[in-house]
């Protein structure tokens, strides 16, 4: 049945394993996704969005380096919104309300249109190693697949239990069953295994819930959009979400309950993700507040399901019902089903290369929830860096990775390999260091020439950020090269409440001003003429304000990331031994020893190897 050997077999389809198929299928290499159901490819298992606060910088990072999950995003949405915008730039983040079943049905239509990719549906229940290296998988009716690699992408299915107050059976998530056989096999390979816990809110219908109690919460009144490409466009049209709010009566309704919750009783012992805690956990650890907003989100443009988010639970479903009952907005709700949570495998990410292949078996690659991260962003960007080193492994080229002042990409992958996590893993803008250059209107300028050089990204993307660059470029060099008199700029001034200008002087150094803004020196007849005679798109005008305006902070950013960026330069000998290092304290001796970091810098991050470990290091190495 399977005669041909696959250059790489992917195992699941969620947001990892989509992403991990076409990458490894577009860069030209014999690809193989297997899922337990085709009906549902990239499914949206919990909230129907994408994007969000550093979240939306990873999906344009997607985008850049020619990976699928922008597109689908731009396709299925039905509204967009750009949060923080009241904030500096580096941390405006794009999200998306998505159409779930258009979400899914437009990542199929994508996959099953990409040259190199077969699909097959089974379980896999284990994989076929040889000599501490993988070469291929069997599957439950004990077919065996061979192929030179292989990207595990698990999501919550890996002996997943899924619990409702005091009842629990298995399953990956709701109506499907659990994957089993993989996480007892990596451990009798001598992998560390851990469980982590995640839950879902009920879902409700729409036409039972009175929207005139609650707040309409709409999109942007000129939406944007995620991916670079102009095949995508902006909304014309958007349905808004709406927001409500717990009460006391709620609260203690829901405490009724909490000697049959899973969460208090014991039966579930693994940790949920810190900042998207079950309704119960937040009533728990927050008692002094008197109530928790609720986001009422439509599940599609005609469906009338809708997702409660804000309200995920693994209460009794009769607990449940009763307390929604009493939100505001609620007093009539019917259930389509209850929400639930999920105990699952994954495996701490210490284990991994940057690469994302695993110290221990040669050609085998981890992305997404099995790491121990949570959300389809994260999953998604591992899913990418997985399919593309696979691919490149497979194909005797250098690995890809991505630094910590080149992407959220690489910030997140270097967390989860140099620090581990023993709760879900999810970015933050806080996270990185360097959000300043790592902005989600810069990504293609960023990532899009490496997409290119790995033939990921196409020749039209390229060329598309290379004309944005020297579109921006120009017009920041008009701002820097062009006067304006006082009778043309004093006006505005005035009209912002900014000292105004006694004598001629470049636009550069008014627009600089912290309160003055591109609306603001559009009114400047020769700027507004420079926009219009050169067509400038809002990618443009936008990239050259934040040039003019934050040029200073970028460049001290960037002179900082440089002189950190040296250390990684600065390579550690595999199989390095610490022990003979007496002078370093036995912890870093320790964490050196298990993560083996590739690079000083590396080391560096990794938590209980102090400053003066790395000098002794440094010495010790002739540096």
């Amino acid at each position: 049945m399977f005669n041909e050997v696959y250059d790489v077999i992917v195992v699941g389809a969620g947001h990892a394993g989509s992403e991990a198929a076409a990458a490894a299928a577009n860069m030209g290499s014999k690809t193989l996704l297997v899922t337990m159901n085709l009906q549902n490819i990239a499914q949206m298992s919990c909230n129907p969005a994408m994007g969000g606060i550093a979240k939306g910088q990873i999906v344009r990072e997607i985008d850049a380096l020619g990976g699928y999950s922008g597109i689908v995003s731009d396709t299925s949405a039905i509204q967009f919104k750009m949060l923080n915008k009241s904030k500096g730039p580096a941390m405006w983040s794009p999200r998306v309300q998505s159409d779930r079943m258009r979400f899914a049905e437009d990542w199929r239509m994508l996959l099953e249109g990409t040259p190199n990719l077969d699909f097959y549906q089974e379980m896999v229940s284990g994989l076929i190693i040889e000599k501490e290296k993988v070469v291929g998988v069997k599957t439950s009716l004990g077919i065996e697949i061979k192929a030179k690699s292989v990207v595990l992408t698990n999501g919550t299915f890996l002996n997943g239990l899924i619990h409702i107050g005091d009842k629990n059976f298995g399953g990956g998530r709701a109506g499907e069953r659990a994957a089993t056989g993989i996480t007892e096999q990596l451990v009798n390979l001598g992998f560390e295994s851990g469980r982590m816990k995640t839950g879902t809110p009920p879902r409700v219908d729409g036409r039972s819930l009175d929207y005139s109690k609650m707040t309409e919460q709409p999109g942007d009144i000129n939406p944007e959009k995620f991916s670079y490409l102009d095949i995508t466009k902006p909304l014309t049209k958007q349905r808004s979400c709406h927001m409500t709010y717990t009460s006391l009566e709620v609260h203690d309704l829901l405490r009724e309950g909490f000697d049959r919750s899973p969460m208090f009783n014991g039966r579930i012992k693994s940790l949920g993700p810190r900042y998207c805690p079950s309704i119960e956990d937040k009533i728990n650890r927050f008692a002094d507040k008197d109530r928790h907003q609720l986001f009422i989100e439509p599940e599609g443009w005609n469906t009338c399901e809708v997702y409660v988010n804000g309200f995920s639970t693994s209460l009794p479903e009769d607990v449940q019902f009763k307390a929604l009952r009493s939100v505001v907005g609620f007093e009539g709700v019917k259930f389509f089903r209850p929400g639930y949570a999920i105990e699952y495998d994954y495996f701490p990410p210490t284990q991994l290369k940057h690469t994302l292949e695993t110290k221990l078996i040669e050609g085998l690659y981890f992305a997404g929830q099995i790491n121990g991260t949570t959300g389809y962003e994260e999953a998604a960007s591992q899913g990418l860096m997985a399919g593309i080193n696979a691919s490149l492994q497979v194909q005797e080229k250098d690995p890809f990775t991505l630094g910590r002042s080149e992407a959220y990409i690489g910030v997140l992958i270097d967390d989860l390999i140099t620090k581990g996590t023993e709760e879900p893993y999810r970015m933050f803008t806080s996270r990185a260091e360097y959000r300043t250059l790592l902005r989600q209107d810069n990504a293609d300028l960023r990532l899009t020439p490496k997409g290119f050089d790995l033939g990921l990204a196409s020749e039209k993307r390229l060329k598309r950020m290379e004309e944005k660059h020297e579109a921006a470029e120009k017009f920041v060099n008009f701002f820097e090269t062009q006067s304006v008199k006082p009778e043309e700029i004093n006006p505005v001034l005035e009209s912002k409440s900014s000292s105004l200008v006694k004598q001629s002087g470049k636009l550069f150094k008014v627009f600089a001003r912290p309160n003055i803004e591109m609306d603001d020196v559009r009114k400047v007849k020769s700027v507004e003429s420079y926009i219009q005679e050169n067509n400038l798109d809002r990618e443009v005008i936008e990239q050259t304000e934040i040039q003019v305006k934050y040029s200073g902070y970028i460049a001290k950013e960037k002179s900082n990331a440089d002189k950190l960026t040296r250390l990684e330069y600065v390579k550690i000998p595999s199989n390095f031994d610490y022990s003979q290092i007496k002078s370093m304290s036995f912890e870093a001796r320790e964490k050196l020893k298990k993560i083996q970091p590739t690079t000083v810098s590396q080391a560096s991050r990794i938590s209980g190897v102090s400053p003066n470990d790395i000098s002794v290091l440094l010495v010790y190495m002739g540096r």
